[in-house]
């Protein structure tokens, strides 16, 4: 032990590791969503964007019009169903992490997904859309897939900058480029 061991105290201890949802896409995916890494309340209900103030579902929901979380808040399925019925798949850029809470900031030793090989498996794939600015990080990598990679802002509730009716305009002219409203 080290002068330096007995001086700084004790050491935290180091953060959970934590592992991704699996990707939520099908054969008819046109647009690829990638999320950085669920939030805490998503892990622990695995399903993409269950935290109730995230915006993803109430855009979309502005955008398509009626879901099913409208008439069934607590039926991830049929949401989802509609979701890929769509065009639109989700997945994050991390496979898994080092994290305390659900702040992007605080994600550490990230461990990227592979996504190239989940790119490969769809074959009406036109386009990648990375929701929010530490997914966009990774835009090198989406890029040479050679797809159009595009920015969305985070409809995470911590993007307080941006009001709904932004975001809501924002990906709604990313859904219009790719014929999906």
């Amino acid at each position: 032990m080290t002068a330096e061991d007995l001086t700084a105290g004790p050491r935290p201890a180091p953060a959970p590791w934590l592992t991704g949802l699996p990707p939520l896409v099908d054969e008819r995916t046109v647009l690829l969503i990638l999320g950085s890494f669920p939030g805490g309340v998503s892990l622990q209900k695995r399903q993409y964007y269950a935290h109730p103030q995230n915006h993803f579902w109430p855009i979309l929901e502005a955008i398509w019009g009626s879901s099913p979380r409208q008439s069934c808040a607590s039926c991830y399925e049929k949401r989802s169903k509609w979701l890929l019925d769509h065009g639109v798949g989700l997945w994050d850029v991390y496979a898994g992490c080092e994290r305390e809470g659900s702040l992007d900031a605080n994600i550490r030793h990230a461990q990227v997904n592979d996504l190239a090989g989940l790119a490969a498996r769809l074959p009406q794939l036109r386009a990648i859309a990375h929701n929010g600015g530490e997914s966009f990080r990774h835009a090198r990598i989406t890029r040479a897939l050679g797809l159009p990679v595009l920015r969305l802002p985070s409809t995470s509730p911590a993007n307080a900058s941006w009001s709904f009716e932004r975001k809501r305009a924002a990906w709604l002219e990313v859904l219009q480029a790719h014929g999906l409203a």
